[in-house]
């Protein structure tokens, strides 16, 4: 069946219908990963967005119940270049294009995802849709219906993605520490990395306040990731977390609210990080260590030294190899400290694992 990727730009993509039959919007990415396509299909981060892998196949190893990062599908739409055929894999419970035509999400089938690559490298992310079947109409309509879609910058989405309800993943082994995780789009293997270290996480709303968060008297506080644009969201949480002294750890989304808590400014990034591939630089080491990203904002901040924060001095800990934005900050007085990464590595790669150990020793340092 005959599919179209429709770019606000007035771009086109004729493919064939891939996953459900129909009719989405969203903002326009792509990601880089060779690997953790059911990882990416469940990140809550990607809510709204339509995300384009550059791999040339995708769905070889079918899918699971192991591997999903949360209950659900997030993503607007998903554009492939060359679908599986055959699932070969062990684990395999089912098959891609099953997945997807299961819980409604529209997708496409194109020989060009090096050429949109390219395309939104050189123009940036835009708003995009994908139409099958009936939805299908002549190219200046669907354009128009494009265009008039949401846009990301201005978008509050993490209360759409975030847990209703608090709940608690217990520690594996003897408890340690008791953490309160503000969900604001979370994915699975953060808490449960934490848990590996003897950590009580108790996932929180994203709606939670800082006299609900404090009340679980936390030896640490974290913010987990999330979709949409930083500048909308409310600080007053994690500015008294940050009053009360109490260790904060934050990573993508909390890495920009942190930011944003510290006086700094956010900005959209021209086409955002999105793979398991991306090269970043500990400044205090000069250590080099290989990432999985997914955002499409970052923070603006000074990389040359420490810079005056309402909180006491900051400074840039981490920078991206590939573009030089900041990846991660830290007070130089207070026990706070945010990346702008996944260090969860939920489906890889393992390099910044430590960041939870140093989590974990900076929790060990306030309790004494």
């Amino acid at each position: 069946m005959t599919a179209l990727l429709v770019l606000e730009d007035g771009r086109i993509f004729e493919g064939v219908a891939f996953g459900a039959v129909g009719e989405t919007y969203g903002e326009m990415v792509f990601n880089t990963g060779m690997t953790g396509y059911q990882e990416t299909l469940t990140d809550p981060s990607y809510h709204r967005q339509i995300v384009a892998m550059t791999a040339p196949h995708i769905g070889n190893t079918g899918v699971n119940a192991e591997d999903p990062e949360s209950a659900r599908i997030w993503v607007a739409g998903y554009v492939v270049r060359e679908p599986a055929r055959v699932v070969s894999n062990w684990r395999a419970a089912g098959s891609l294009d099953d997945y997807l035509r299961e819980q409604g999400v529209v997708g496409i089938a194109v020989r060009g995802t090096r050429a949109l690559t390219r395309h939104l490298r050189e123009r940036g992310a835009m708003r995009a849709g994908i139409f099958s079947g009936q939805a299908v109409a002549p190219a200046e309509e669907l354009v128009e219906r494009v265009r008039k879609s949401p846009q990301m910058m201005g978008a509050d989405l993490a209360g759409e993605v975030a847990t209703a309800e608090p709940y608690v993943i217990p520690p594996i082994g003897a408890k340690l520490f008791t953490v309160a995780a503000v969900d604001l789009g979370i994915k699975g293997m953060t808490p449960h990395r934490m848990a590996e270290r003897g950590c009580e996480v108790h996932v929180l709303p994203a709606t939670a306040t800082a006299a609900q968060i404090l009340a679980l008297r936390p030896d640490g506080v974290f913010f987990s990731n999330g979709p949409g644009d930083p500048a909308t969201a409310d600080l007053g949480a994690l500015k008294g977390v940050l009053d009360a002294g109490v260790p904060f750890f934050g990573i993508c989304f909390g890495n920009q609210l942190f930011g944003r808590a510290l006086g700094l400014s956010t900005y959209k990034l021209r086409y955002g990080h999105r793979g398991v591939n991306q090269p970043v630089q500990d400044l205090r080491t000069g250590k080099v260590e290989i990432s999985a990203h997914n955002h499409g904002f970052a923070v603006e901040a000074p990389v040359d030294g420490p810079f005056d924060t309402p909180y006491g001095p900051a400074e840039v800990s981490h920078v991206n190899l590939n573009d030089g934005c900041v990846e991660g900050l830290r007070l130089l007085e207070r026990p706070a400290f945010s990346v702008q990464y996944h260090p969860e590595a939920a489906a890889g790669p393992h390099d910044a694992a430590y960041l939870f150990d140093e989590f974990c020793e900076v929790m060990t340092r306030a309790q004494a």
